[in-house]
């Protein structure tokens, strides 16, 4: 059974940082493209950082490219994204995906609030 299973959100205030964790089951984690997205109510949802197969290639939205790092741990079946100098517009509900040509995995997200 298919599983990914996103852990680390919470609150923090401005310019905290949380590491979030996207932990996957059931699938050939190494062979898929990680993405981590986030959604607000109300908005469309929102591609935030990528990471190739082999950790070797990212990209990043413009609105966290300097604060959000993505890694992978293929041996852990463990994609992580670490958050910076977080800031209120980075309040969302945080969700990965697992991507491999038309198959795509999805996790039920976890929250992120950033108030003081």
């Amino acid at each position: 059974q298919v599983q990914l299973v996103e852990s680390g959100g919470g609150s923090v205030q401005p310019g905290g940082s949380l590491r979030l964790s996207c932990a996957a089951s059931g699938f050939t984690f190494s062979i898929y493209y990680m993405n981590w997205y986030r959604q607000t109510p109300g908005k469309e949802r929102e591609l935030v950082a990528t990471i190739n197969q082999m950790g070797t290639n990212t990209n990043f939205a413009d609105s966290v490219k300097g604060r959000f790092t993505i890694s992978r741990d293929n041996a852990k079946m463990t994609v992580y994204l670490q958050m910076n100098n977080l800031k209120p517009e980075d309040t969302a509900v945080y969700s990965c995906n697992a991507k491999y040509g038309a198959v795509d995995y999805w996790g039920k997200g976890t929250l992120v609030t950033v108030s003081s």
